[in-house]
């Protein structure tokens, strides 16, 4: 009888049970039972994926709003006495190259096309260039003419109405005149495609890079195609998932292109790390035939009982970060975790169901297809690992304080630029130039000033929200006269009703520009001085503010709560204090790092024109604590990887140098591996038009690289021989309760 060994735990072949803890048992079941799992998967897959497209028609536009705040007092304010105006104000832009706005047949289509507006369900009303100021609503030339319109509605609904008067404008262009719609709603009704888009072409180029790394990591054309055929029935899975939840929850497009972005990456990682794994016990063990069900289950549940362990452990770590995002308050953010969550979630179920059935149905045939035997990794080759990464290991252990210091003075001059960080939020109007909106865009701003766009609305009241009496009426007069003499502001159109009064105060400055957002802090800084009066600021720009104030406000807390769930993890997991330590203060230079690096590329513009954008001056505001909630939970996978991997070596000798030269050499090649696989993917997101997703797939894909090469290669080793014994020192109260949970299959 064959007798496997896993970290000092017996299995016997025969039975396909022993020792093995839990997670290895459920490894050898759905080995066993492989015909009923793959089956089942089939029909679930198929079934999940053709539910996208029906996601995809609920997918909503971020939502900016700041629960309690300003900006969502002044919107209900506005839609209680200021219905007429609508909650949201987009323009419609009449255009004509050949006659101005003033012929008759250019004043039939206004006509035609106000009457249209107007009878649309949820447009609060409508005004003609006629009908309102037309010496501030026809450009000089008379060949452009704009007309506002009102519409009602949470974000989602509004964007849907956008949506429907696009449709509505368009079919009423024609030879003579175009026209078109423009705003805040109109323009994320288009991101939404151009985001979709960009995340397909993104997964166009990424995944066959990632096919080619797998083929060379895993040594064999079918060990490769298993990690992608596990990552596209989990994120299947995924779109199932997520679909169901928009029957009680929101997501937008940026939520489900993280989530993605995230999801495959990992999901690829952890099959990878299983599938290396199986197949170095099926080389130790010399199984070569297919007809040795037991022994290709045995090795099935060791390498779910060891690196599916270890899987595992890094999928919690990366739903703990992410669900720290949802301290902030905001839907936008929650609708990213609760994503990137349900993907993970589904992913891993994939990598312990789906996973251990194909291994168990392919056993040994998982290596057909493969390379020349130079080229195979040495696991697969022989039972013995490659003493290249053991030397370059004992090279870095032979002299730790000078590679440590070296490494991390280098982390330390890439996270230098983040002491000049600048916030903001950029809407991404520029990647709409070939589109309608993008045009009516571009016309408003050359004929009548970027900050009409998006005014920023100014709603005065009495006390609790009140009328306003006739002395303090005066006192917003003067106030509403004093912004109209502001050099930043271009207009200034008061309105009154129901004892209050509405000023649309349009900015020089575009909407979602840092000059907007400062004008709506100066208004509200002054409004402050006022007595008897409440002055608020809302609207687009302000909500901007405000959505900026509370992710600065609460980053803090949000790292806060990330490092001290993942040091309590990460202890239990490691069992060791130091270990936890060291990880965290690691994950925190590179992430550092890359975000410094972000913050020089696309603050400063440096590479800008290889990268193919232009420089807002500042990274999206919600970026940083995206990118460091994603990071963390990413980089610890490796880490968790490599330090398991130590540990089994540990056990075995008590002797810390060759741990650690034994964990190195055994994963240097998977890690580095699944870190181009995921640079891959992530660095795919640079061919995105809108930038937000530029800067995310940017700041990603520098992190793994950085991490995997310098952190894990380098810093690692070094710190683990510095550190020697004390790696693995925990107390006694506490290695009891870690042993315990340990155990049991953490």
């Amino acid at each position: 009888m064959t007798q496997l060994t896993a970290t000092g735990t017996e299995l016997s072949a025969s039975t396909g049970t022993g020792k093995l803890r839990a997670i290895g048992r459920w490894g050898v079941l759905m080995a066993r039972h492989r015909h009923i799992v793959l089956g089942a998967w089939l029909l679930f897959a198929v079934a999940c994926g053709s539910a996208y497209p029906a996601l995809h028609d609920r997918l909503s536009t971020p939502d900016y709003s700041v629960p309690g705040s300003e900006s969502v007092t002044v919107d209900h304010l506005v839609a209680e006495h200021f219905a007429r105006f609508g909650i949201e104000q987009d323009l419609m832009v009449f255009h004509s190259a050949q006659r101005t706005v003033d012929t008759p047949e250019i004043r039939t289509v206004i006509d035609r096309v106000l009457g249209t507006t107007r009878a649309t369900a949820g447009v609060a009303g409508a005004i003609g260039p006629f009908e309102g100021n037309a010496a501030a609503q026809i450009s000089a030339d008379r060949h452009t003419a704009f007309g506002i319109v009102g519409i009602n509605g949470e974000t989602p609904e509004r964007v849907a109405i956008a949506q429907q008067l696009k449709s509505e404008l368009s079919a009423a262009s024609d030879s003579s005149v175009s026209v078109m719609i423009t705003g805040f709603a109109p323009a994320q009704a288009d991101l939404i495609e151009i985001e979709t888009a960009d995340m397909q072409r993104a997964e166009a180029i990424g995944l066959p890079v990632a096919t080619a790394v797998l083929v060379l990591a895993l040594g064999a054309v079918v060990a490769a195609t298993l990690p992608i055929t596990v990552t596209a029935a989990g994120i299947a899975a995924a779109v199932g998932a997520l679909f169901g939840l928009t029957t009680f929850l929101t997501f937008d497009s940026l939520a489900l292109s993280v989530a993605t972005m995230i999801a495959t990456g990992t999901a690829i990682d952890y099959a990878m790390f299983i599938v290396s794994r199986f197949n170095e016990e099926l080389t130790r063990c010399g199984v070569r035939d297919r007809r040795s069900t037991p022994a290709i289950a045995a090795a099935v549940g060791t390498a779910i009982d060891t690196t599916g362990r270890t899987v595992l452990a890094s999928g919690f770590i990366v739903m703990i970060s992410l669900c720290a995002l949802s301290a902030v308050g905001l839907p936008m953010l929650n609708g990213v975790a609760i994503g990137v969550v349900v993907a993970v979630i589904a992913t891993l179920i994939a990598a312990f169901t789906l996973l251990p059935a194909l291994l168990a149905m392919l056993g040994p045939a998982v290596n057909r297809g493969a390379l020349p035997v130079r080229l195979r990794p040495a696991e697969v080759r022989s039972a013995a690992a490659s003493s290249a990464w053991a030397r370059w290991a004992h090279t870095v252990m032979g002299r730790p304080a000078l590679f440590g210091a070296i490494g991390v003075g280098l982390l330390l001059a890439a996270a230098a630029p983040i002491t000049g960080i600048r916030y903001g939020v950029d809407m991404g109007l520029t990647s709409l130039a070939d589109r309608p909106t993008g045009q009516a865009t571009e016309l408003i701003e050359d004929n009548f000033g970027p900050g009409l766009l998006a005014p920023i609305e100014v709603v005065t009241t009495g006390p609790d929200s009140g009328r306003l009496g006739a002395e303090t009426r005066s006192d917003a007069d003067r106030f509403i006269a004093e912004l109209s003499r502001d050099p930043r502001i271009a207009t200034v159109l008061p309105q009154q009703a129901d004892g209050r009064m509405l000023a649309i105060v349009v900015s020089k400055a575009a909407f979602d520009s840092t000059a907007a957002s400062d004008l709506v802090s100066d208004i509200r800084s002054r409004a402050t001085a006022l007595d008897g009066i409440e002055v608020r600021a809302g609207g687009t720009s302000a909500a901007f503010t405000d959505v900026s104030h509370r992710i600065t406000a609460r980053f803090p807390w949000v790292i806060t709560l990330v490092l001290t769930v993942s040091l309590a993890f990460l202890i239990v997991a490691f069992r060791s204090i130091v270990l936890a330590l060291k990880a965290i203060l690691l994950n925190l230079l590179a992430t550092g790092a890359a975000l410094g690096l972000t913050v020089a590329v696309f603050q400063y513009g440096i590479g800008e024109s290889a990268l193919g954008f232009q420089s807002t001056g500042f990274l999206q505001v919600y970026l940083p604590m995206l990118v460091f909630a994603v990071l963390f939970g990413l980089s610890m996978d490796y880490e968790v990887f490599l330090i398991r991997r130590m540990k089994e070596r540990w056990d075995e000798t008590g002797d810390n140098t060759a741990a650690v030269a034994d964990g190195l050499q055994r994963t240097a090649r998977p890690i580095t591996a699944a870190a181009a696989i995921m640079v891959a993917v992530f660095a795919s997101f640079l061919t995105a038009n809108v930038l937000e997703l530029k800067q995310i797939g940017f700041a990603l894909a520098v992190a793994i690289t950085i991490d995997a090469l310098l952190v894990r290669l380098v810093l690692v080793p070094a710190f683990m021989q510095l550190f020697g014994r004390w790696n693995w020192w925990l107390p006694r109260i506490g290695g009891q309760a870690a042993e315990a949970v340990a155990t049991t299959g953490t």
